[in-house]
């Protein structure tokens, strides 16, 4: 359900979707748009108030729209530093008057969010959460799209919560949003950061660039904040040098399958479930929320509880079973760690893995050989295939996959552009008791092939698979005659 109180129209905005009558249009230079380019539609739309940056072109004719629209040209040293204050300016610096958690690292940060906001809402709180797959205010689902979304919607969702009077908003911080001030004038009263490992090649030009990155949200803590950290982590234990910063370490008593874990406080064992979730990756995030949780008061009788009523997040680690007894587990990883540590958990549940992946189009090309060889040192079986190819040539990226994976593995592999082509085969050639891996696109209902947004669920294809075992042979039919023509 959407929020019916978020609006629309934005006071401030950087994209014409939001503009109405005296919104203040920002400019903002994209990757792959430039803002200036839309003035003129602002303008129609009633906008009356135009900021573009200093060092940006603005002709003669977007001048003269301007002026015929009566309206006013601002010009700032940075467009994204003035989108950040002018929206938190227009509606009451909201930020201020709630209680942030921001969860930053390459992996965990969804699973962390989602169950540390269970957790919180169990205990009575009012809570909001924002991240990669959902936005939600006291439970309602709001407009979501990037992790962490651009200043202007980000202070209406922050507005939103002080109407809602939400006690906690735990929300997800990417590494991008730190670099594109879209968390300019936001403090949190609490950062977490889960682990740090090889991401974002495509935007920063070295691990330790990423990291610096990362750290940024050390700038944005409230006066006597706390900071919670990995400190099984390499990167994130050299955090611990903060002076605020708690470490939190797994120790040798969890499990994996499903997770348990055993929480250390005040010389007392608490002993810790959650049957929604599997893995050791999965143990640190449960221990992460559980640790930020009972630093926030909640006690670890009611954490036990909540922590066990957990029914687990969309696309991570999501099972299906199967009508032929195989089991498919869907998954967001999409990087050379979270590949290694998804599969060597699923390596030991089955006899006959098979892993169904591709890699994203215009995104971190280095880590895609890396990738398939990972896949193929763990599956008996592995389609690559397509994952958002944007703009590129999907062939190119899956010949970069294949190229990382060694001559003496290169038997199990399959090259099948078409995803759901390759997920019908890969459950044709499934068994009872194998485990089929759909890695990469998580929650995702989309495909963005050639810079078009095709409706594609994974999790529909697999409720079709189970129900109907005719599908796989029509759909292989198909296949079939299609390749004849």
């Amino acid at each position: 359900m959407i929020q019916p109180l978020f609006p629309e129209i934005y006071p401030v905005a950087c994209h014409t979707n939001n503009v109405g009558s005296q919104t203040t249009f920002v400019a903002i230079k994209g990757q792959h748009q430039d803002g200036v380019d839309y003035i003129g539609k602002a303008l129609e739309l009633g906008a009356r108030s135009i900021v573009v940056q200093r060092d940006v072109c603005v002709t003669e004719n977007i001048l003269a729209m301007i002026d015929a629209h009566q309206a006013t040209i601002y010009y700032v040293d940075n467009a994204r530093i003035a989108l950040a204050q002018l929206s938190a300016a227009a509606l009451g610096y909201p930020a201020k008057k709630l209680r942030i958690i921001g969860i930053t690292g390459t992996k965990g940060k969804t699973s962390t969010a989602f169950l540390l906001e269970h957790v919180l809402r169990c205990a009575g709180f009012k809570t909001a959460l924002m991240g990669t797959v959902k936005n939600m205010i006291n439970g309602q689902e709001v407009p979501h799209g990037l992790t962490t979304p651009q200043p202007d919607f980000l202070h209406q969702f922050f507005a939103c919560c002080v109407d809602q009077n939400v006690d906690y908003v735990v929300m997800e911080v990417a590494a991008q949003a730190l670099s594109l001030h879209r968390l300019d004038g936001v403090a949190f009263d609490m950062a977490l950061c889960t682990n740090f490992s090889q991401e974002h090649g495509e935007f920063y030009a070295s691990m330790e660039d990423y990291f610096d990155a990362k750290k940024r949200i050390f700038d944005h803590l409230k006066p006597g904040a706390s900071v919670l950290v990995n400190a099984d982590d390499t990167w994130c234990k050299s955090l611990l040098s903060y002076a605020q910063a708690q470490g939190y370490s797994l120790g040798e008593h969890y499990g994996q399958m499903p997770v348990s874990i055993t929480y250390h406080h005040n010389n007392q064992a608490h002993d810790i479930a959650c049957p929604a979730l599997i893995g050791k990756f999965n143990c640190y995030n449960v221990l992460a929320a559980v640790t930020t949780a009972h630093e926030l008061g909640v006690s670890m009788n009611d954490i036990q509880r909540y922590v066990f009523s957990f029914q687990g997040v969309p696309g991570r680690m999501e099972r299906y079973g199967m009508s032929n007894g195989a089991q498919v587990i869907i998954d967001y990883a999409h990087t050379p760690s979270s590949f290694s540590a998804v599969l060597s958990v699923l390596r030991t549940l089955t006899d006959h893995l098979i892993v169904v992946f591709g890699c994203g189009g215009n995104r971190d090309a280095n880590k895609r050989p890396i990738m398939g060889d990972i896949a193929a040192q763990y599956g008996d079986l592995v389609f690559i295939t397509t994952d958002n190819p944007r703009s590129e040539n999907p062939q190119a990226i899956v010949d970069q996959i294949y190229n990382g994976i060694p001559l003496r593995t290169r038997h199990k592999v399959v090259q099948e552009l078409d995803r759901e082509h390759a997920i019908v085969e890969a459950y044709r050639l499934s068994q009872s008791g194998s485990i089929i891996a759909l890695l990469g696109k998580g929650p995702d209902e989309y495909q963005l092939i050639a810079g078009v947004k095709h409706v594609f669920s994974e999790k529909s294809i697999i409720l079709k698979l189970s129900a109907q075992d005719n599908y796989v042979e029509r759909a292989t039919l198909q296949r079939e005659s299609d390749s004849v023509l």
